[in-house]
Order: C-alpha cells, then sequence, then structure tokens
C-alpha cells in the first residue's frame, strides 16, 4: 500500500477514535498491524506520537474558549464557591496527578503488553462489558453533579485513579474510563464526558511530550543496553508525518463535536457494544489475522 494513503488512513483511525471510548491504542495497533507496518520502527512510533498530538490540539482549539473561562474565574470559580482545592482546574490536575503515579510506577508492565492483540482483546471486551451496565445502571438514577464547576475533591481523585487503568492496560480506553468512573461517582453524562475532555488534556500532552522526546533522545536503559534507533528523515518521511498530522486534527475536530451531540441524545451503549464484539472477534481471530 501506498505509504501516503497509509497515512491518511493512520490520521483517520487516531482522529475517530482518541476521544471516542473505543481506545485509540488498540485500533491505531490494528491497523499497523494489518498494514504491515513494523511496530518497532523507530520512525513509526514517532509518527503515532505526532498524529495524537492532531487530536490534542484539536480538542485545545474546540476547548480553548471554556479553558480560559476556568483560568479567569480560578481560584473562586463561576459561583464564588470554589476554592484552590475544589477549583475545575485544581480538580482536574490533582485527577491528573492520581493518573500518573499508578501509570509510572507500572509503566515497564504495561509497555511489555503494549503490542499484546490478546491484551487489548481482553481490555475492550471487560471495558465494553463494565461500560455498558455502568451507563445503563447509572442513567436510571439521578445525579447529583450535573456540572462540573460542582465537582468535589473525591469525585476528581476517583476519576484519576480510574483513568490509570488506561495506561496500564493497553484497550482500556482513556476515555472509557473516565466516564465510566463519573458516572458512577453520580456525574451525569454530559459532566462525565466534559471532564473526560479537560483530564486528557494535560494526560496526553505529557504522555506525547514524553514519548516524543523518549523517540528522538534516545539512552541507554542499562550498562551494555544498546540505545534505542534514532529517526532518521527524507523529504518523503516528513510528508507522510505531516499528512497524518493534518488528518487526525482535522478528524478529531468533528469527532469531539459529534461526540457532544451523541451522548446528550443517546449515551454510551453503542460504544459499549462495539467493544464488546471488536473484544471477541480479536479474540477468536486475531492472533490469525494480526500475527500476534
Amino acid at each position: 500500500m501506498n505509504v501516503y494513503i497509509q497515512s491518511v488512513l493512520l490520521g483517520i483511525v487516531e482522529g475517530l477514535t482518541e476521544f471516542l471510548p473505543v481506545s485509540s491504542t488498540a485500533h491505531l495497533r490494528i491497523t499497523e498491524a494489518l498494514m504491515r507496518i513494523p511496530m518497532d520502527d523507530a520512525y513509526w512510533k514517532m509518527y503515532t506520537i505526532v498524529i495524537q498530538a492532531g487530536a490534542i490540539l484539536a480538542l485545545l482549539l474546540l476547548y480553548l474558549g471554556r479553558i480560559v473561562g476556568f483560568l479567569r474565574t480560578f481560584p473562586e470559580g463561576e459561583n464564588g464557591n470554589r476554592n484552590w482545592l475544589t477549583h475545575p482546574i485544581s480538580l482536574t490536575l490533582i485527577a491528573f496527578a492520581f493518573t500518573s503515579a499508578p501509570a509510572l510506577l507500572l509503566k515497564k508492565w504495561s509497555d511489555k503488553n503494549l503490542g499484546s492483540i490478546s491484551v487489548m482483546a481482553l481490555a475492550l471486551l471487560i471495558g465494553g462489558i463494565v461500560m455498558w451496565i455502568v451507563d445503563v445502571w447509572f442513567s436510571r438514577l439521578e445525579a447529583t453533579t450535573t456540572h462540573v464547576e460542582e465537582m468535589s475533591l473525591g469525585q476528581s481523585i476517583w476519576i484519576g485513579l480510574c483513568q490509570a487503568l488506561s495506561a496500564i492496560f493497553p484497550g482500556v480506553s482513556r476515555s472509557m474510563s473516565t466516564i465510566a468512573a463519573g458516572q458512577i461517582a453520580n456525574l451525569d453524562r454530559p459532566s462525565a464526558l466534559e471532564f473526560s475532555f479537560l483530564l486528557s488534556i494535560p494526560t496526553m500532552l505529557s504522555a506525547t511530550g514524553y514519548d516524543l522526546l523518549k523517540e528522538i533522545h534516545p539512552v541507554k536503559m542499562a550498562a551494555g543496553t544498546a540505545a534505542a534507533a534514532h529517526v532518521t528523515m527524507d523529504p518523503e518521511r516528513w510528508i507522510v508525518l505531516f499528512i497524518g498530522f493534518i488528518v487526525s486534527f482535522i478528524v478529531a475536530l468533528g469527532v469531539v463535536e459529534w461526540f457532544l451531540l451523541w451522548v446528550r441524545r443517546h449515551g454510551f451503549a453503542i460504544f459499549a457494544i462495539y467493544r464488546i464484539v471488536l473484544g471477541i472477534f480479536l479474540l477468536a481471530f486475531g492472533s490469525h489475522l494480526l500475527g500476534s
């Protein structure tokens, strides 16, 4: 397959799945495997990180006004009843801290299983079942938190800890874990989704920045261990990278707006069903089709 077409397809996959609760990591790994792209190649590792940055940029652009509004009201909040610990900006950063600690502690384990089709399949399947049960059950109850500005410190910590699952188990989905955790913590669907978006900004920026720095400036991991290969760039590779970044950015712009409208009207059940079907399919045929 032409490398430019590959870049367009990967950009579409990233833009479509980054903010939906279906795991962009799993979908990128599956797509790369189907295209026979070597997942241990330094260039393609960097490529995956860069197109994720395109999706992040789309979210930042869409939420810029909301973020500026939060900054203007810090720390009292819109209604004057917030403080340094309970303002939405503080709650986002606190949730991020509770995501980062377990994710860093278990990073070696998660990296080891990053390309495992069976691990991703199980994560998709189990996550889909959990998400479906949570959405059906809690949609019948009256949520106590209907705006991000009403969230508590405990809710923020709980959501941050649950998001760590997505960093530890490839295929769980950052969006799925935060949305389901939010609903369990008595946030309504729109509020759970909005906090998921807000929390994704520092999470994705830090993870993407760290991974990109690691690929651009590889270091020796231990005595006697060879350093990771440097990325060699040429004009074609720059074009391929640029195409993936732009496509991911454009697709993510549309997906975020659509996702917000869909959730308000229909909830998350369709995404849970999709995860379950895909997880079962990968458990049955993944090793044969994808070779791992």
